[in-house]
């Protein structure tokens, strides 16, 4: 059996999770200005700026290259982990 996790899969998970989050997180900021969170989507994001389309989209296709960006980083690490302690566990 083969150790390890799909990048795919993870690229793609990741991306539509901070994706759906940054969405929800603009509708939270929409219903609820008193509690707004916008500063923070103005520092992660750049170019990001409260609030048109253009800067909503931006924000939703830097949201998803986030997730590519942990998954491209962090799979490669799972999976070379993942071998060793496979190759330990079968030594």
């Amino acid at each position: 059996m083969k150790p390890g996790i799909s990048l795919v899969a993870v690229g793609h998970a990741s991306s539509l999770f901070l994706a759906i989050t940054f969405t929800l997180c603009v509708a939270f900021d929409l219903l609820f200005p008193a509690h707004a969170m916008y500063e923070a989507w103005q520092a992660l994001l750049p170019g990001f700026a409260w609030l048109s389309w253009r800067s909503f989209f931006l924000g939703l296709i830097e949201s998803y290259g986030y997730g590519w960006y942990f998954a491209l980083v962090w799979v490669p690490i799972h999976n070379v982990f993942a071998a060793r302690s496979a190759g330990k566990n079968t030594g």
